[in-house]
C-alpha cells in the first residue's frame, strides 16, 4: 500500500496528519511558515485518501491502522522522533501513536479534536453512513446533499460547501473515502479521557468555536487540553474565522510552541 507523501524544509522533524475526507494539503492549508521556521516537514495522504492507495481490507481504517502508518512513514523518513501535527482524524491518530510510542513523539499539536469516550446512549453513526452512501452513489454532489451540517451553517453554507467540493475532488479513490467514512468514526483512539494524562510531551490543542465548526465542538478541545498535563489551548477570538482554517496562523503558533518548548 503506497502512501503519497512530500517532505520539505530542514530542522525539527514534523509530521502533518489530516482529517477524514481531507488530504495532506488541509492541515496547514499550504502555508510554508514551518519550513521557513526550521522544520523538516513530512506530509502524507492517509490510506485511501488523496493520491494514496486504499488498503486491501476495506475496513482497515482503525486508529491502530492509522497510527501504524505514522510509524512506517517516520521510519521511511528516518525520523527517530517527531512533532506530530494532526487535524481532527489526524489529531486522534497522533494521540493514539503518542500513547503507543511515547519515545517517538517530541510534541503534539492537536487541531479540532472531535472525540470523547462514553457518549450517553451510544454513538449515532447515521450521518457518517449517509455521507458515505451519498459519495458512493452520487460522487461529490451526493456527499454534499447528504451532509446535514452544511445546511445548518446559514450565510457560510456556500463558502464551506465550496471548500468541501474542492477537498473531495482531490481523491483518486472516492470509494475508499466512503469506506473510511464508515470505518473511522466507529474506531476509538483511546478508551477513557484519563489516558491522556500519560502524555508528557508539550502539547498545543487548537479549538474552533461552534458557530462555524459544529462538527468539532470547542468543549472537546477544552476537555483534551485540561486532561493533558503539558497542554495549552488556542482558540480564535469570538466572531472571527475558525483558527483551523487559517494555515498561516496555525503554522506560526506551531513554530512558536516549538521554540518556547526548546524542541528546535
Amino acid at each position: 500500500m503506497r502512501l503519497a507523501s512530500e517532505r520539505t524544509g530542514e530542522g525539527l522533524p514534523t509530521v502533518l496528519l489530516h482529517g477524514l475526507t481531507a488530504t495532506r494539503k488541509y492541515v496547514v492549508m499550504g502555508s510554508k511558515t514551518l519550513q521557513r521556521s526550521g522544520h523538516d516537514v513530512l506530509a502524507y495522504d492517509a490510506r485511501g485518501h488523496g493520491e494514496s492507495d486504499p488498503p486491501a481490507d476495506r475496513s482497515a481504517y482503525t486508529y491502530a491502522d492509522l497510527a501504524g502508518d505514522v510509524g512506517r512513514q517516520m521510519d521511511a523518513a528516518e525520523f527517530r522522533a517527531a512533532l506530530l501535527v494532526g487535524s481532527s482524524m489526524g489529531a486522534h491518530t497522533a494521540v493514539r501513536f503518542a500513547l503507543d510510542r511515547p519515545d517517538r513523539v517530541s510534541g503534539l499539536v492537536l487541531i479540532t479534536p472531535a472525540y470523547v469516550p462514553g457518549t450517553p446512549g451510544g454513538e449515532d453513526y447515521s450521518r457518517w453512513d449517509a455521507r458515505a452512501e451519498g459519495l458512493r452513489s452520487g460522487g461529490v454532489d451526493g456527499f454534499i446533499a447528504a451532509d446535514d451540517e452544511l445546511r445548518r451553517l446559514g450565510p457560510m453554507q456556500d463558502l464551506v460547501t465550496q471548500v468541501v467540493r474542492q477537498r473531495l475532488s482531490l481523491h483518486r479513490h472516492p470509494g475508499a473515502v466512503a469506506d473510511a467514512l464508515v470505518a473511522v468514526p466507529r474506531s476509538k483512539p483511546f478508551g477513557s479521557i484519563a489516558e491522556l494524562s500519560s502524555i508528557q510531551v508539550p502539547v498545543l490543542v487548537v479549538g474552533d468555536r461552534d458557530e462555524l465548526d459544529p462538527g468539532h465542538p470547542l468543549a472537546i478541545a477544552e476537555q483534551w487540553a485540561a486532561a493533558i498535563p503539558r497542554a495549552g489551548l488556542l482558540v480564535e477570538p469570538p466572531g472571527e474565522r475558525p483558527l483551523a482554517w487559517q494555515g498561516g496562523a496555525i503554522s506560526r503558533a506551531i513554530a512558536q510552541m516549538a521554540e518556547d518548548e526548546g524542541l528546535r
